[in-house]
């Protein structure tokens, strides 16, 4: 799905003024990219670890803030980009529009569809971006499957499942129930490339399993998780999406199948296949390299020349919905009906 230009933003100089709050790959990588584009300059970084940060605001040659409280309170910023654990999100989102910044934030907007929407109407009332990353919808595998959706006629049934075998489950936020939120919130593009393909969901699913830690200082972690959701979509497409991680798991899989009635898709990361009686075909997929840089450079198009941006927050924020529902249904042991 595309975003029109719905909003004529202030003026904004160039070079956009840029504050990111985060250390790891997809704040380092964004931070490359925008000292590398003329139309940014990267001002500040912030993380949870002051000797990582340092160390990293020192190979790119720039200042380090004390907080990510002080980062967004900063009036030599255009911009705050979010790259921190998932728990955090939605409050310095909401900090940095308090503050008049336009925002760049890594999926999921919020662990709360509530909190999402109200920091989408809060953007709106501010004139300002928000803009929630959703990279997998840049990559080769989503617009491979995108391009060949017509190949196969009226689409029926999908499944996409991904496995990570860890062994052992590292000792990270992301196997931190309070951190990462429920898994398919906190890995929201197992739902989102769904819903940006069939649209809007009416039932929802959902069955989960936690490995968790034994030791009462780790009683917030897990060594492995399995969700398994059902997504009956409106058009009447079923849907699975299988997510599990860590050391419960000995064989990796990366799939999306998508059965129609003229004929079966099969995807994995690196090719697809169509399959239609006896015959077979393959396609090609393109990389997955350079998504970040990528998403931060539509942003900054759109900023200063109002070009369309590929996804919004309001699409996001309904996803978020659909994999909150999800949690509901795992909890509770129900199919949960999606509100209109």
């Amino acid at each position: 799905m595309v975003q029109s230009a719905l909003f004529c933003y202030s003026p904004i100089s160039t070079p956009i003024r840029v504050g990111i709050v985060g250390t790891g790959y997809a704040a380092q990588t964004r931070a490359e990219t925008l000292k590398t584009d003329w139309r940014s300059q990267l001002i500040t970084l912030t993380g949870h670890t002051s000797d990582k940060t340092k160390a990293l605001c020192q190979r790119l040659g720039v200042e380090a803030s004390a907080s990510w409280e002080e980062l967004v309170k900063r009036e030599d910023l255009d911009l705050v980009v979010i790259s921190t654990i998932n728990r955090d999100h939605g409050m310095i989102v909401r900090a940095a529009l308090e503050n008049h910044k336009h925002v760049i934030v890594e999926y999921p907007l919020s662990l709360d569809p509530i909190v999402a929407q109200e920091l989408i109407t809060l953007a709106q009332h501010q004139n300002k971006l928000l803009h929630v990353e959703h990279i997998e919808l840049l990559g080769g595998l989503h617009t491979a499957i995108k391009n060949s959706l017509g190949d196969i006629g009226q689409v029926f049934y999908v499944r996409y499942i991904t496995i990570s075998p860890k062994h052992p489950a590292p000792d990270k936020w992301t196997y931190q129930h309070s951190l990462f939120g429920f898994p398919f919130s906190g890995a929201l593009s197992r739902f989102h490339r769904l819903t940006d393909l069939f649209g809007e969901v009416q039932t929802v699913n959902c069955q989960s399993r936690f490995w968790n830690e034994q030791a009462e200082e780790k009683i917030d972690y897990y060594k492995a998780c399995l969700c398994t959701a059902q997504l009956q979509f409106k058009n009447g497409i079923v849907a699975e999406s299988v997510y599990g991680k860590g050391e419960a798991f000995w064989q990796s899989e990366n799939t999306f199948t998508l059965y129609g009635e003229n004929g079966t898709l099969i995807f994995t990361p690196e090719q697809g296949q169509l399959i239609q009686g006896e015959s077979s075909q393959t396609i090609e997929v393109g990389t997955r390299r350079g998504l970040f840089a990528k998403d931060t450079q539509i942003v900054l198009d759109h900023l200063l020349h109002n070009t369309p941006l590929y996804v919004t927050a309001s699409e996001s924020a309904y996803t978020l919905k659909v994999a909150d529902a999800a949690k509901q249904s795992a909890e509770t042991g129900e199919t949960i009906v999606m509100e209109n």
